[in-house]
């Protein structure tokens, strides 16, 4: 009776997941969610889960849980580029969404970058086919963003919106834990694997003119760098190993 039980679970999941109640790499409900929802033990939600994960509809993560299988999206660190760039290039329709608008006074690491003054801040979150991929806090100093709207920001990246000649940026990436807020705009378990990617972007000049902080959930995403031979050493300029 128990084989016939998670065989009929593993049904009504599928059967959700080929209609589209769950976008790919969408977390799918927890464990002890799906044992009230079908008033099932573990070792049967389980079993249902498992026999999906050997048809290759869905995978877990430890620290993250069950979620509809999908390759992670990879973006590559060849160029200066942006988030909306690398989705479409991976086919996959982009969307943003403005959460904060504000002009205020620098802090923290964007007052070590940029000093004492005031920035422009804004918080928003990417879609990937409609589904959270990042959590991104971008801020710009106030006499380079004074002219900039919430619509502008809503519409267009602000790469494209700095009237100066950009030189390259900095990128450091790193792993953390998802804090509360950001897991729940990103549809992920608190204290869940995150990618942290800090980028800051310069001028021709100089001058450092975007300070930008990326949060992607650590099964969402992978980083893809080209190694060029170099007889010195295999080792990517750039790169250190943090203790």
């Amino acid at each position: 009776m128990r084989e016939v039980r998670y065989r009929s679970i593993a049904d009504a999941l599928r059967t959700g997941i080929e209609r589209g109640a769950h976008a790919p790499g969408e977390l799918l409900p927890s464990e002890s969610e799906l044992r009230t929802t079908h008033d099932a033990s573990r070792v049967t939600i389980r079993r249902a889960l498992e026999l999906l994960r050997e048809e290759g509809l869905v995978d877990s993560r430890q620290g993250v849980g069950w979620f509809v299988a999908a390759q992670p999206l990879r973006q590559t660190l060849a160029r200066l580029g942006t988030i909306e760039e690398q989705l479409s290039a991976s086919g996959v329709e982009p969307e943003r969404r403005v959460l904060d608008f504000a002009f205020v006074p620098a802090s923290g690491r964007a007052a070590e970058v940029f000093g004492a003054g005031d920035v422009l801040r804004v918080r928003r979150v990417n879609l990937a086919d409609g589904s959270p991929f990042a959590r991104v806090t971008v801020w710009c100093p106030a006499d380079l963003a004074e002219e900039l709207s919430r619509a502008d920001v809503e519409r267009q990246t602000f790469i494209g919106l700095l009237l100066v000649e950009l030189g390259g940026a900095t990128q450091t990436i790193g792993a953390a834990v998802a804090s509360p807020a950001d897991a729940e705009l990103l549809q992920a378990p608190a204290a869940s694997p995150v990618l942290r990617v800090e980028r800051v972007t310069h001028a021709e000049d100089g001058r450092d003119v975007l300070l930008a902080e990326h949060v992607f959930p650590a099964h969402r995403t992978e980083f893809v760098v080209d190694l060029p031979h170099d007889e010195g050493s295999i080792a990517p300029t750039g790169v250190r190993l943090v203790g």
